[in-house]
């Protein structure tokens, strides 16, 4: 496959243009144009182009890559030895940020959603005026029982402050660093919000306005659009693609 036509395939899927990032999604650094082999991962770093390298990929997809708005204008330390590795080896790196956050298919929300049971679900958070998350209804079942399936299913040492009702019936959900919007979970009245980090003041935000909080992980809660995204790419083109695991406890 060309590397215009993975893009083509990639950005018809993905729709990157619906959505006001923090960072270009797509093509971020141009290597080879005929791709035969991918590697993937939730993020870019020297960990997992080394594993492309040895796997001898023609390109790598993440969810995070290594160029957002905000980045150094000195191309130096990491950031030259991340760029370094690319080029020397030719390899096309591609990065989609919110686009796999909330895709209504392979999304982080809306796999973590299907896997958690919601039902009813609609969409949640706002950011740039466009809708990320996904909330909706559960069985009801206690904090606890909820507690060990997030445990079972996303990640074992997730962070949980216990502060709301001892029933769960409705959840939102939003992956990665979404902490913030736990206030718009209190305005909605949820009984739990789900997210990937926590900040020093969410623990008593969470405890005094009496709502459930799960710090799931942000790498565990973007897993999952990342490796549905290696499926698709298996099933819809003629590439050889991986999905590369790379620990991370955050």
């Amino acid at each position: 496959m060309k590397r215009s036509e993975l893009e083509q395939l990639l950005n018809d899927y993905l729709k990157p243009d619906q959505f006001r990032d923090y960072c270009p999604n797509g093509l971020q650094i141009e290597g080879k144009e005929d791709i035969g082999k991918v590697v993937t991962g939730v993020s870019a770093s020297i960990e997992l182009f080394k594993h492309a390298i040895d796997k001898n990929a023609d390109a790598i997809i993440v969810h995070h890559g290594i160029i957002w708005y905000k980045s150094p204008y000195i191309i130096k330390g990491s950031f030259k030895e991340r760029i370094k590795l690319l080029l020397q080896n030719d390899i096309n790196l591609f990065a989609y940020h919110l686009p796999l956050d909330a895709h209504p298919e392979i999304g982080n929300n809306a796999i973590i959603a299907k896997e958690l049971g919601l039902k009813e679900v609609e969409p949640f958070g706002i950011f740039n005026d466009q809708n990320i998350g996904i909330k909706g209804k559960i069985e009801p079942c206690s904090f606890e029982d909820f507690f060990e399936m997030i445990k079972a299913k996303i990640n074992a040492k997730a962070i949980f402050f216990p502060f709301g009702s001892e029933v769960i019936k409705t959840i939102g959900i939003i992956s990665g660093a979404a902490q913030k919007e736990l206030r718009t979970a209190v305005e909605e009245r949820l009984d739990l919000y789900l997210t990937g980090e926590v900040s020093e003041e969410t623990y008593h935000l969470a405890k005094e306005e009496r709502i459930h909080f799960v710090a799931a992980g942000h790498t565990a809660t973007e897993e999952f659009g990342i490796k549905a995204l290696t499926e698709f790419l298996k099933q819809n083109s003629s590439i050889d693609a991986e999905f590369i695991k790379i620990e991370n406890p955050i």
